[in-house]
């Protein structure tokens, strides 16, 4: 619209996610299915979509052409009003290195921001589950005339070790540090018992991140890192505010879903984001017409079908399948699998293409694309056995790689 601050959207989406082998193989992080249709890209870029931030670059590095394929075939955005989103690899604009950090990464590509010239650069990252109007956080970031912005969700100060935390003055908005996983997180001034922790999602106004960009490029003991670097620097000009996720109103959202957010970076996580969808009234509801998130929902496909007395409860069953006599429960099953006579899949995520044969059990599992389990096999039924042939987390979820038989 005329008038309307003018917003370039940076997804940083060139993680390498060890965490997540085997799913990480073959495919970089934000490429990994999830909930049966999606990628986990789809969550970042339907929220700036739907939020009207309709010029998105998505930087890559790591085995990117699943993820850039991905982008290309199902975010087609109209050519006619300059719109796009774009994959945007590596390219060695300042030196013969990649990128040494997430900040790095931003600063190799000034390229996009000096041809958009916004007003405001809104970097978010690519691999979390959640529904965000990120125009809200636009807003605040305006109207607190600050230099940056940080999307912070509040988490029981007890269990914010495990992330970046944010410490805020008593206003609770103006950032006072920013803090890498700390043994003592801070409270909240309205909450002592919670802790702001990042998102990872940051609205910066142009002409600061570029001025702090090539700053930081010039300091050698810098890891040009976003979360470690550029918003310290800010926090030091006293000019870094923090937006509270738990103010975000997002359209058709339950009372249970609301503020809902997951960082699916290790495999038991996303196991969990995955079970979250498969309830009567889920933690997490995909089925949200008023904020949808988009895919390629492979519409060549045909719908899923149940024949042989085959049933599926609390579960999700994508295009393309078929449970011919088999019995699926609380599992996410996605394009075109195959679950046969007498098989049992319970608590299991199964992701493009994978055969279930006749008489197998698997239970609280991930199977990536492809993956072909024998008749009578069984998988997650004896740990043990299972650590000598796969891979198991501590928990006790069972993973298969791609294109991998069982045995």
């Amino acid at each position: 619209m005329a008038g309307s601050p003018k917003v370039l959207a940076i997804v940083l989406a060139g993680g390498e996610g060890k965490r997540l082998m085997p799913l990480t193989v073959d495919r970089a992080k934000p490429a990994v299915p999830f909930g049966g249709s999606y990628r986990l890209i789809d969550f970042v870029l339907s929220n700036l979509v739907n939020a009207g931030f309709m010029r998105i670059c998505v930087l890559t590095q790591y085995k990117s052409h699943s993820l850039d394929l991905h982008i290309s075939m199902t975010w087609r955005m109209s050519a006619m009003t300059g719109n796009y989103v774009t994959p945007v690899p590596a390219q060695q604009r300042r030196g013969p290195h990649w990128y040494t950090g997430s900040a790095d990464a931003i600063y190799q590509s000034m390229n996009l921001i000096n041809d958009e010239k916004p007003d405001y650069i809104a970097v978010f990252g690519a691999d979390h589950v959640y529904r965000m109007d990120p125009s809200q956080m636009l807003q605040q970031h305006i109207e607190t005339g600050a230099e940056v912005t940080v999307a912070g969700i509040r988490v029981p100060r007890d269990q914010a070790s495990a992330f970046g935390v944010i410490d805020t003055d008593e206003t609770g908005m103006m950032i006072t540090q920013f803090l890498e996983k700390p043994a003592d997180p801070p409270g909240l001034p309205d909450d002592p018992d919670s802790t702001f922790a990042s998102m990872g999602n940051y609205i910066f106004t142009r002409d600061a991140l570029v001025h702090t960009l090539e700053e930081d490029s010039d300091n050698t003991a810098s890891a040009h890192d976003m979360g470690g670097d550029i918003i310290p620097a800010m926090v030091e000009r006293n000019s870094a505010y923090v937006y509270d996720f738990a103010d975000n109103e997002v359209p058709g959202a339950t009372a249970r879903d609301r503020g809902y957010w997951r960082d699916v970076g290790t495999l038991d996580s996303i196991y969990e984001a995955n079970m979250d969808l498969v309830s009567v009234h889920p933690i997490f509801n995909l089925y949200n017409r008023d904020w949808p998130i988009f895919t390629n929902n492979a519409p060549q496909m045909p719908p899923a079908k149940f024949v042989e007395a085959g049933r599926a409860e609390e579960s999700i069953v994508s295009t393309g399948s078929i449970v011919a006599g088999g019995q699926v429960r609380n599992s996410v099953l996605g394009p075109s699998c195959r679950i046969n006579r007498g098989a049992i899949v319970d608590g299991a995520v199964l992701m493009n293409n994978v055969t279930i044969g006749e008489g197998a059990v698997v239970r609280r599992t991930i199977l990536d694309k492809n993956v072909v389990v024998p008749a009578g096999a069984l998988i997650g039924v004896d740990l043990a056995a299972d650590r000598e042939k796969y891979h198991v987390t501590d928990s006790g979820i069972v993973v298969l790689g791609k294109d991998m038989t069982a045995t």
